[in-house]
Parts: structure tokens; C-alpha cells; sequence
């Protein structure tokens, strides 16, 4: 697809923060629909569900994360979500638990209204995930939409910045976040969190929007902290920040051509175009 900066290119993208249930897949499947029905009324066309959003979180075991986990596409999980996203003719990226023969990967799906498109594997584990997961194999894809060009990354990857500028140099204009973001060590009195801190820095620095959509409540005794939002490509909220416990739905219409005058700082600077690739790659 050919992207001309010059043609405005608008979009309204939706982040949906809600608790998923781990181990209850069909309550996460409803609570998922219902929710993605209520943000398409109120205007999404393309909609940022968080990480493993099917399955929950925090596994007991291997076996656990194979009873919930399947294939994508073609699994429980990834078919009610191509269904949705056909039915209702928009775009959904959404975390999910994904079987690939033996290897399980905490992966997104993105599908749309012709049905599925493609996936992203998280490529950085944290914690406990190491114990059931693969280290994801299908590098950064970006995926080209009707509107403009979309990437995906997933929680901890956000906190490496080459993820951001790899897609930005491969031409992303919008990142879709699934994420379950926790408590960071020294945040405890801290005005926002670090994950919130990270993404607008991430936007700012690589002229990106990126959408961010978190869950909320306890799981196991794992707390998370919701906070989801959506940062325009100079680094300031479009909408949100979220609550920290409440169920939500951010929107934000955002006009994706703008990203290429936004990267032109000025006469003689541009944020892509100053990389000292003969010092640091």
C-alpha cells in the first residue's frame, strides 16, 4: 500500500481496559464482546484489547496454559474474534494465548473485517512467563491497514526501545500495546507509572501513536495497574490515562498522515533521518 503523507488519513482507535478471569476462557470471551460492541458504538474502528485478554494471566502450570491456549488462527479464541471483527467491520488487535504444536507464545492477533491478518510474538518475557512461553520467532512485522501502517508489541517489550524504533524505521505510524503492566520497584509514591513514562518518551522519541490497553484487579496475588492510554507522535496523551481499577474504554480519533511532518523537526532536523547509523547501527 502507498501512504501519502499529504491525505489525511483519520482513525478512531479504542483501548479496552477491563479484568480478565485466569483459566475462565468464556467469561473473557463474553466480557471481550461485549465490550468490543460497546466501543464500536461509540465509534472504533480499530480496537487494543490487553495482553493474554482470553486466558488471564497468572498460570499455575504448563498444563493450565495448554488447556487455555490454541491456534492462531484457527482456535476458540482467534475465531470469536475474527467473527467480531467482521461482523462489526473493524479492526482488532487483542493478546492471546497461542498453541503452535508443542511451543505456546503470549501472542496478539490482529484481525479485521475480512478476518484474520496476522500475529505478533512477544520477543521479551518477563518473569514467570519464561516458565511457559517461547521467546517470540516472528521478529517485528508491520501490517498495512486501509488507513496506514500498524505494529504490534506486547507489555515488557515496551521497555526496550529498539522495539519502537525498529517498527519506526520499518514504517509503522500506530503501535498497538496489549499489556499487563504490574507495580514497578520505587513507584509507589510516584505521580504516574514508569509504563506510562516509557510509551510517551517511545512516541516522542520515534514520532509514533501508540495505544496502550491494560488490565485491572488481582490475580493469584499478582496486582495490575491499569492506566491504559493513547500518546500522539510528540509524546502527549490523545486520551487517558486510565483508572487504576476500573473497567474502561479510551478513544481517540488520530489523523496517521501526520506522522511524517511531526518526525521533520525542523530545516535541518529529523528524528529517523539523524540516526548515526555509522556510530550505534
Amino acid at each position: 500500500m502507498s501512504v501519502k503523507a499529504s491525505t489525511t488519513r483519520t482513525v478512531t482507535v479504542a483501548t479496552v481496559q477491563f479484568e480478565p478471569i485466569v483459566g475462565d476462557r468464556i467469561h473473557n470471551l463474553a466480557a471481550i464482546e461485549r465490550l468490543v460492541r460497546t466501543a464500536k458504538a461509540k465509534g472504533a474502528e480499530i480496537l487494543v484489547l490487553p495482553e493474554l485478554a482470553d486466558s488471564g494471566y497468572s498460570f499455575l502450570d504448563g498444563d493450565e496454559v495448554a488447556a487455555l491456549a490454541g491456534p492462531v488462527p484457527g482456535g476458540a479464541s482467534a475465531e470469536v474474534l475474527c467473527r467480531l471483527a467482521g461482523e462489526l467491520g473493524l479492526y482488532i488487535v487483542s493478546g492471546i494465548a497461542e498453541q503452535d504444536g508443542d511451543r505456546f507464545y503470549n501472542s496478539a492477533l490482529l484481525c479485521g473485517p475480512k478476518g484474520y491478518i496476522g500475529k505478533y510474538r512477544k520477543l521479551h518475557l518477563w518473569n514467570n512467563e519464561n516458565r511457559f512461553f517461547k521467546k517470540g520467532d516472528l521478529g517485528l512485522p508491520v501490517f498495512d491497514l486501509p488507513f496506514g501502517r500498524i505494529g504490534i508489541v506486547i507489555c515488557y517489550d515496551g521497555w526496550f526501545p529498539e522495539t519502537f524504533r525498529e517498527l519506526a524505521l520499518a514504517g509503522a505510524e500506530l503501535v498497538c500495546v496489549p499489556t499487563n503492566w504490574v507495580p514497578m520497584a520505587g513507584a509507589e509514591s510516584a505521580p504516574e507509572p514508569m509504563a506510562n513514562i516509557l510509551h510517551k518518551a517511545a512516541a516522542h522519541t520515534n514520532g509514533l501513536y501508540i495505544a496502550c490497553a491494560d488490565r485491572i484487579g488481582i490475580e493469584r496475588d499478582q496486582p495490575f495497574i491499569g492506566r491504559s492510554l493513547i500518546v500522539g507522535p510528540q509524546g502527549w496523551p490523545e486520551s487517558g490515562p486510565a483508572s487504576t481499577d476500573r473497567e474502561e474504554i479510551l478513544l481517540a480519533q488520530i489523523d496517521l498522515s501526520s506522522v511524517a511532518e511531526t518526525r521533520t523537526l525542523n530545516s535541518f532536523n529529523h528524528l529517523l533521518g539523524d540516526r548515526r547509523a555509522d556510530v550505534y547501527g
